[in-house]
């Protein structure tokens, strides 16, 4: 990829000009443009090489170059620099880079849809663009056009291909079953329970008809023989997989469907191993084998260091990250360290430099064999069969898999003799994770991790191409401690604009995602990241090559001591760190800046200061979206509400702690303030709901709470039907958490929410006229009809269908016909 002063030819005393065009032309026998000489002044002789010029003849030129760069530009001079800016960037390759934009694009398109679409629309649109841009190859801009089109089109047609692929078989409503399954994996959990992911054979009292393939269940303790491939059974307790615990947050419907879980839940007692009925299938084998490996290597490595440190030990190494303690994740999360844990690009390259590095090194010991063989190229295939083992023994995990796919294309650039670290190769990269995990472009791991590594290559080829200007002097000779401090400083601060420029190219992202941003996350990754590359990741490299021979003892405790180093210094800094949370931002602030990204990143003329009208109206638009007034959970069981002060009203003293965190940062909350509950006899709550202050919390008695929104707005929660038909005469918003109930007000200015409604459309949002709080107020769901794949399982639960719960059978009567 040229860029500036690589066009350039210097000589003594002058520079003579190239055009960069002539690099890229396509014959391979273009001589170079001759050099354009100034014509000599009427009336005066042309300079000898060895005269100066009179000062009264530079003097005009100079004017003259001053005036046109100071005269207003014509439409015409400006359309002709953007087509030869345009024509340069198509020559330097931008046009295959921004293949995996349009793929991401379509991608995104066909899950944005408000239904399922067929496979014959976006396969004819893929036909009709292939024909077009090959009838308009001779008119570059409609053949550009057209492919653009038919990328969009193709990244529909993958994305619709996975979903048929996946068709997993989603559990419609909660039941209790026999259930006799084949033990994928099992983890060791912080609470002391253990996790069982289990592929179903068979179930029983009741048989389900339509029974998920595969689960995920928890139990209290777990037979001492079970392991992966062991066939156990026991009663268990299913539930469907859930929804967003809020509209356009994170929906586990759709990461269940896609990573093949159908349901979730628990044994009600403790399962058991029975014996199996002939051998299992060869993949079946092969995986338990995996598994057990992995299993027996944490076991290995908590053993050896223990603690916190030990479960961190056994997440980097073998993938293995549940039994991480919760206070552990949560300092790590605050301090923007997180990163560390989750097995990506960053512990992949730090595998393949360790490898490389010992590999050189002891090439480096035969002289007469390294100079005569490729030993770089041995050193990069080595380190791709070691990243290819370490995909393996993680758990082949979708974010491994995505960065094993980037570090292997370059690795492979290396035994090809090609640039490593080039937009190429990353571009690769992503088209073949598109085509692979086309929904993973819609996760936060997707968007972050490509993010940064284009920020960081793009900002790495912008300091190349302005060092190549740049005119270098030897350096002076220093002492040995300051050629030290000089190398550290440099190192400290190629650091920190590495931290400065992924976290600046995923911030919004993040904050789209988590709601959360790490104002010390700097400061973090500068303690932190020389202890994770140069004490923790080379030493669990030579921990697992030392281990097949017992003598990764001493490995392992260095590595632990890192580790508890690591700790230490984001629980010191997360002490300090400020409240992370930011609330909730626009959709369209993240499009805009991914576009501004891709600009800034893949452009390489003066267009990129196109990114920057992208980028301000970003940040621009970042506050210009409508924060919820009550939020409600899909089972009707929790609402919350802001009443000021960053306060956070809840309905219940015991609540779902992930659901709660999440609102809490959705609506930048930092305190919870649980109801105050009266007995049905005290004189206390004998009030008039209409006196209460604005920004009061729930008040409970019996099977009614009442509380009062900043506005003004009353919101009430009912039982049932019964007891909800008095709050019509005060109440703005009434919660009925009763799936049989039906609307018992009248008012159209009362918005009234039933468990039915929210079993089949997710949890709700809704917003209060800020103008009157006697207008009725809006609500938004998080599930939007028609259904998608992932969400065809709502419609089949009890709640969905009106029905009470299976304990309530009995109380229920159905309303009678008119």
């Amino acid at each position: 990829m040229a860029g500036r002063g690589r066009g350039t030819k210097e000589g003594e005393g002058g520079e003579a000009s190239v055009s960069e065009r002539s690099l890229f032309a396509d014959s391979p026998y273009a001589e170079p443009l001759p050099l354009a000489l100034p014509e000599p002044h009427p009336g005066i002789a042309p300079a000898l090489p060895g005269d100066a010029l009179p000062a009264q003849v530079t003097a005009p030129g100079s004017i003259a170059r001053l005036r046109r760069r100071l005269r207003r530009p014509s439409w015409p001079a400006l359309r002709r620099s953007l087509a030869v800016a345009a024509d340069t960037e198509l020559d330097r390759g931008v046009a295959f880079l921004l293949v995996p934009v349009f793929l991401a694009a379509g991608v995104i398109v066909y899950f944005s849809l408000a239904g399922e679409p067929g496979f014959a629309q976006p396969i004819a649109i893929v036909v009709l663009a292939t024909c077009c841009a090959v009838a308009t190859r001779s008119r570059s801009r409609t053949h550009l056009f057209c492919m653009a089109a038919m990328l969009c089109a193709l990244g529909v047609v993958a994305a619709k291909v996975e979903t048929w692929r996946a068709g997993t078989q989603m559990l419609g409503s909660e039941i209790q079953t026999r259930l006799t399954g084949r033990v994928v994996s099992l983890e060791q959990m912080e609470s002391g329970r253990i996790r069982l992911t289990l592929d179903v054979v068979s179930t029983a009292y009741p048989e389900l008809r339509y029974a998920p393939e595969r689960v995920r269940l928890s139990a209290r303790t777990v037979p001492a023989d079970m392991t992966a491939g062991s066939l156990i059974t026991g009663y268990a307790r299913l539930l469907p997989p859930t929804g967003p615990v809020r509209p356009e947050s994170y929906d586990f419907s759709f990461d269940s469907y896609f990573t093949g879980i159908g349901g979730s839940g628990f044994f009600l007692g403790n399962p058991k191993t029975i014996a199996t009925q002939g051998p299992p299938p060869l993949t079946a084998r092969l995986s338990s084998a995996i598994e057990n490996a992995r299993e027996n290597i944490a076991d290995h490595i908590r053993g050896k260091i223990g603690g916190a440190e030990g479960e961190i030990a056994a997440a980097l190494i073998v993938g293995v990250r549940a039994g991480i303690p919760d206070e552990v994740n949560e300092v790590m999360r605050r301090t923007g360290i997180y990163h560390i844990i989750s097995i990506s690009g960053l512990h992949m390259a730090l595998v393949a430099g360790t490898i490389m590095a010992l590999l050189r090194g002891a090439f480096a010991l035969f002289p007469v064999f390294s100079s005569r063989r490729p030993v770089k190229k041995y050193a990069a295939a080595a380190a791709l069969v070691s990243i290819a083992a370490y995909l393996v023994i993680s758990g082949v995990v979708v974010a491994a898999e995505r960065s094993f796919i980037m570090l292997a294309v370059m690795l492979v650039a290396v035994l090809f003799d090609r640039a490593a670290l080039t937009m190429r190769n990353l571009a690769i990269s992503a088209i073949a994770v598109i085509l692979v995990s086309p929904h993973e472009v819609v996760g936060p791991s997707f968007q972050m991790s490509f993010a940064a590594t284009a920020a960081l290559v793009g900002a790495y080829a912008g300091w190349a191409d302005y060092r190549a200007d740049k005119v270098r002097t030897p350096p002076a000779k220093r002492s040995f401690v300051g050629f030290l401090s000089r190398k550290f400083a440099l190192a400290m601060g190629g650091l920190a604009m590495t931290s400065i420029i992924a976290g600046s190219a995923t911030l919004l992202f993040a904050i789209w995602h988590f709601q959360r941003v790490s104002p010390l996350s700097l400061i973090a990754n500068l303690a932190v990241m020389p202890i994770v590359s140069l004490i923790v990741m080379p030493f669990a490299v030579l921990s697992a090559l030392a281990m097949p021979f017992g003598a990764d003892g001493p490995f392992l405790y260095v590595m632990g001591k890192g580790l508890m180093a690591m700790i230490a210094i984001s629980a010191w800094i997360s002490e300090r760190s400020p409240v992370d949370a930011v609330g909730l931002i626009s959709i369209r602030s993240v499009l805009l800046v991914a576009v501004a990204l891709v600009i800034a990143t893949m452009a390489t003329t003066w267009l990129r200061l196109a990114a920057v009208p992208f980028a301000l109206a970003g940040l621009l638009t970042v506050p210009q979206v409508l924060t919820p007034d009550v939020l409600i959970s899909e089972d009707a069981h929790l609402v919350a509400m802001p009443i000021g002060g960053g306060e956070l009203a809840l309905n219940r003293e015991r609540s779902n702690e992930f659901t709660t965190d999440n609102w809490k940062r959705a609506l930048r909350a930092e305190t919870i303030i649980p109801p105050e509950i009266f007995e049905a006899t005290d004189t206390r709550f004998d009030l008039d709901p209409l006196d209460l202050p604005p920004g009061s919390p729930f008040y409970c008695t019996g099977d009614l709470c009442i509380a009062r929104h900043p506005s003004g707005a009353i919101v009430a929660l009912a039982k049932d039907r019964k007891t909800a038909r008095p709050a019509c005469a005060f109440a703005s918003l009434i919660v009925i958490d009763d799936a049989t109930a039906y609307n018992p007000c009248r008012d159209p200015l009362v918005l009234v929410v039933t468990k039915k409604q929210l079993a089949r459309d997710g949890s709700a949002a809704v917003f209060f006229d800020p103008q009157s709080a006697a207008a009725a107020p809006t609500i938004r769901f998080a599930v939007d009809k028609p259904y998608r794949p992932w969400h065809e399982q709502r419609r089949f639960s009890r709640e969905a269908r009106g029905l009470p719960p299976y304990n309530q059978r009995e109380k229920y009567k159905p309303k009678p016909a008119q």
